[in-house]
């Protein structure tokens, strides 16, 4: 199962598709047993080459700037009549009206869901909201070990508090037996 970073990693390249209005926007869920590369495709269209390129900067910019993620891989970008950007959980396809057609990568696909960006949106909040009570669960046990600990140190702090105490009444005695002997002699 994918992890939350590529949920909204995913989210943020279909938004910046969105942003450079990109056509046909579509994520592809890939199933595990025929595609050991990657977990997503995401594709589109532009109505150019000069926008397909502006899409996949806008994508590239976007993740940089908000995750400080690279893509391993982008080919394409010269010719811009198919862009493929590689981010190891997805691969972004960028493709002109006419390649997307010659290609079909959603005929290819056939054994691939194809999901919404809102069923993705809704996916990455139920993971957030599972994070999240396993945390609240965890926590309740993480205090009463602090309270311990806790008390333990303030245990062990007394117990030094006593030692040291005991210490220095030990060393008293003896003077005074000494100041004693003294004055009998």
């Amino acid at each position: 199962m994918p992890s939350q970073e590529s949920y909204q990693l995913l989210l943020a390249a279909a938004a910046a598709c969105e942003d450079k209005k990109a056509e046909d926007i579509r994520i592809l869920a890939l199933d595990p047993s025929e595609s050991g590369l990657t977990d997503y495709f995401l594709i589109c269209n532009g109505t150019n080459d000069r926008q397909n390129v502006a899409i996949t900067d806008e994508i590239e910019i976007r993740l940089k700037r908000d995750f400080g993620v690279y893509p391993n891989s982008v080919e394409g970008r010269r010719q811009a009549e198919w862009i493929l950007m590689d981010y190891v959980d997805f691969i972004v396809h960028v493709f002109s009206v006419e390649k997307r057609e010659f290609y079909g990568l959603e005929r290819m696909r056939r054994s691939a869901t194809t999901i919404s960006v809102a069923e993705l949106s809704d996916e990455l909040k139920a993971l957030i909201t599972s994070t999240r009570a396993k945390t609240a669960k965890a926590e309740p046990a993480k205090k009463v070990a602090a309270k311990k600990a806790v008390a333990k140190k303030a245990v062990a702090k007394k117990a030094v508090a006593k030692k040291a105490a005991a210490k220095k009444a030990v060393p008293a005695k003896p003077a005074k037996k000494a100041a004693a002997k003294k004055k009998v002699s």
